[in-house]
């Protein structure tokens, strides 16, 4: 079934891929430029290097661990007397006013 809706079709594509080579071979520069590439990833440990050898982005470096720190020790607080306060209730749901007088 060649419809003229896909011979149209193929025919464009063809046509493009013409024009590409066409560009290629005459503009080459334009067409590395406009190429996608992938992006060039930076080393493991350039991050480490930066921070021992840029004094002012080690000094935000360590301000950004130190609150990420405290942020992270302030939500261990708070979950450490949540439990202990659930264990408390707990504990007084379990002894009940008068429960020690019958016990004995």
């Amino acid at each position: 079934m060649n419809s003229p809706l896909t011979r149209l079709g193929v025919r464009l594509t063809l046509a493009l891929g013409a024009a590409e080579i066409r560009l290629r071979l005459r503009l080459p520069r334009l067409m590395w430029v406009l190429t996608r590439r992938p992006t060039e990833r930076e080393s493991p440990y350039a991050e480490l290097v930066r921070i021992e050898a840029d004094p002012a982005y080690r000094a935000l470096f360590f301000a950004r661990l130190d609150a990420v720190l405290e942020d992270r020790l302030a939500t261990r607080r708070t979950a450490v007397v949540e439990e202990i306060e659930a264990a408390a209730a707990r504990l007084k749901a379990l002894i009940r006013p008068g429960d020690h007088e019958r016990a004995a």
